[in-house]
C-alpha cells in the first residue's frame, strides 16, 4: 500500500486548509469513471468478452449513480466485476479517528463522531483510509440476520461504558452502517430471507435504520452492488419486489460468446505450477478442445441450461490436463512431454463436478456425459483443420476412393488391424503404436503445414484417429486404462461401443 499524499494532515483544522471537499461514494465513482473514459484508459482489467455488452451497461449505471444488481449464471465473473469497482474510489479519504463508522470529518453522521468534533473542534484527530478498507462483501445465506447487516444492542458495550439501554451509544452497528462511504456487495441476493431483504428498504431509499426500537436517522453513503443467479432467483429464493424496485440498474451477464474469448479467460485464470509448464508442452488444439468442451456443454440437451456451465470448468480442466501429462511423464521417467489426446481422460473429473444433468438419474450418468462432450468437441475441432468426412461422401461416389484422403487409414483398419493407446504409455511405445497406422503422415503433410516437430506430429496423428472415430470412419472403445481403435464394421459385429464398456 502506497504512502498517502496527506500523511502530515492529522487534524480537522489542517484538513480544512486543503482543497478536500466531501463527495458521496456515487459521485466519487462517477467522477473517477469520467476521468478514465476521457483518458481512454482501460477499465475493468481482466474482464474479457463483456466489452460490448456488460461493461457499457455497468458504466452507464455508475454514471447514473445507481445501485446495481448483476444477474447471471454461475462463473460469469459477477463477483470479480463487483470487486473491480473498488478501483473507481479515491485512493485515500479522511475519516474521524476513533469512531466505529467511517465518518467524514466535514459531514459526520454518528453520535460518536459528533461528540468528538464538539469536544475537540479543529483539533479533532483524523485518519486516512485507503480504498481497500472501503469494501465490504457478504455472501447471502439463510442464516444471515438483521443484526448481522444492520446491528443490535450490545450489552457488553452498555456495561463497560455504564450506559443505559436507552442510549444509542450501546448499539453495535452491523455490516451496512460500517460500509458507510464505501462499497457494499451482497452475493447471491435471492438466498437472503425475505424478512432480511425488507430491512434493506429504507437504507436504500431514505437512509433510516431501526435497531431494537432505536429509530436513527443515519444518512448512510453506500454504493450497493448485488449479485444473483437466475436459477436461485426462481427455484431456491426470490428477490422481494419492493427491494428489486429500489435497485436502479439490473445488468445481465453471460458466458463467453466465442472460443477465443473463453480461451483468453483460461489463459489468465489457470494456475499450473511453474515446474509443470517446464515439463509439459501444450498444443494449441488441446487448449481449444478444452474450451470447445464447455461450448458443447452449454448447448447439450443432457446438461441443465438453467444451471449453466461455469468458466471455472475450463480452468480446472486445463489444470487437470497438464497434470495428467505430468503424471504420465513422471511415471515413465521422461523429463519433457507433450499433452496427448489420451490425457483428456484426466480432464473428466473437472467436467463431471461442474455440469448439472437435466435428469439426475438419467442412464448416461455424469461420466458418460463427459465422454460425449469430449467426443463432440473433438468432432467440432477436427473439421477446423481437416476435410469434413461427411462432405467427402459425395466425392467418393463420383471420383472413387482416390478423392478420400482417409481411405488408406480406414482400409488398414478394415484389414483387422487395431491400435491401443494407453493413458500412461511411455513415449517410445506410444509413438510405435501411432506409427503403426499408415497414411497419417500423408494427411498431415497435405492439410496441416504448421506441424514443426515430432511431438506436434504425434499429437496431431492421435487427434486424427479420434476425429475419424467421431465421424464413424473408425471405431474406438475403452479398454483397461486406454482406448482401442479398430475397424467400425468389426466393432459393430462384436457389439462393443464406448458407451457399453466398463471403464
Amino acid at each position: 500500500m502506497n504512502q498517502h499524499p496527506h500523511a502530515r494532515i492529522t487534524t480537522l483544522g489542517e484538513l480544512l486548509k486543503t482543497s478536500y471537499r466531501p463527495r458521496t461514494v456515487k459521485d466519487e465513482m462517477r467522477d473517477n469513471l469520467v476521468a478514465l473514459l476521457k483518458s481512454g484508459k482501460r477499465r475493468f482489467p481482466g474482464i474479457h468478452g463483456f466489452e460490448d455488452t456488460v461493461l457499457p451497461d455497468l458504466e452507464r449505471a455508475i454514471l447514473s449513480r445507481h445501485n446495481i444488481i448483476l444477474l447471471g449464471l454461475r462463473g460469469q465473473a459477477k463477483t470479480r466485476i463487483a470487486r473491480l469497482l473498488l478501483d473507481l474510489l479515491d485512493e485515500w479519504v479522511p475519516a474521524v479517528d476513533g469512531t466505529e463508522l467511517m465518518d467524514d470529518p466535514m459531514q459526520p453522521i454518528s453520535r460518536e463522531a459528533r461528540d468528538l468534533l464538539a469536544a475537540h473542534g479543529n483539533e479533532t484527530p483524523i485518519r486516512w483510509v485507503h480504498r481497500s478498507e472501503r469494501y465490504t462483501e457478504k455472501l447471502a445465506t439463510p442464516d444471515v440476520s438483521v443484526a448481522d447487516l444492520i446491528g443490535d444492542v450490545d450489552p457488553i458495550k452498555a456495561a463497560n461504558r455504564k450506559l443505559s439501554y436507552s442510549d444509542e451509544r450501546v448499539i453495535h452497528f452491523g455490516l451496512v452502517p460500517r460500509a458507510h462511504r464505501g462499497l457494499f456487495v451482497i452475493n447471491e441476493l435471492p438466498d437472503l430471507q425475505p424478512r432480511i431483504q425488507v430491512a434493506l428498504f429504507n437504507i436504500l431509499q431514505e437512509g433510516d435504520i431501526q435497531i431494537r426500537g432505536f429509530k436513527l436517522r443515519l444518512p448512510l453513503d453506500v454504493q450497493f452492488v448485488f449479485t444473483a443467479n437466475p436459477e436461485d432467483y426462481t427455484n431456491r429464493g426470490s428477490i422481494v419486489t419492493p427491494l428489486k424496485d429500489r435497485i436502479e440498474s439490473q445488468i445481465l451477464t453471460h458466458y463467453p460468446k466465442s472460443l477465443e474469448t473463453s480461451r483468453l479467460i483460461s489463459d489468465q485464470e489457470a494456475n499450473p505450477a511453474a515446474s509443470q509448464l517446464e515439463r509439459v508442452a501444450l498444443h494449441p488444439i488441446a487448449l481449444d478442445l478444452i474450451e470447445q468442451i464447455a461450448l458443447e456443454a452449454r448447448e447439450s440437451e443432457l446438461v441443465d441450461a438453467k444451471s449453466g456451465v461455469s468458466a471455472r470448468m475450463t480452468i480446472s480442466a486445463r489444470e487437470n490436463l497438464i497434470s495428467a501429462a505430468e503424471r504420465r511423464a513422471l511415471l515413465s521417467g521422461t523429463t519433457q512431454t507433450m499433452v496427448r489426446v489420451a490425457d483428456f481422460w484426466g480432464v473428466i473429473p473437472a467436467i463431471t463436478g461442474k455440469v448439472e444433468l437435466v435428469y439426475e438419474g438419467e442412464q448416461e450418468g455424469p461420466y458418460l456425459v463427459a465422454l460425449t462432450l469430449l467426443g463432440k468437441a473433438i468432432r467440432k475441432q477436427f473439421i477446423q483443420y481437416f476435410p469434413n468426412p461427411e462432405n467427402l461422401k459425395k466425392s467418393r461416389k463420383k471420383e472413387g476412393k482416390q478423392a478420400d484422403p482417409y481411405a488408406g487409414v480406414a482400409a488398414w483398419f478394415g484389414e483387422g488391424n487395431t491400435v491401443d493407446v494407453f493413458h500412461d504409455m511411455d513415449d517410445k511405445t506410444y509413438r510405435a503404436s501411432i506409427d503403426a497406422v499408415p497414411g497419417l503422415d500423408d494427411i498431415l503433410d497435405r492439410y496441416f503445414h504448421e506441424a514443426s516437430n515430432g511431438n506436434d506430429r504425434y499429437f496431431l496423428k492421435e487427434f486424427l484417429l479420434h476425429g475419424l472415430a467421431e465421424y464413424s470412419l473408425l471405431s474406438k472403445h475403452l479398454v483397461e486404462s486406454g482406448t482401442r481403435f479398430s475397424d467400425l464394421l468389426s466393432s459393430m459385429l462384436s457389439g462393443k461401443t464406448i458407451d457399453e464398456e466398463d471403464y
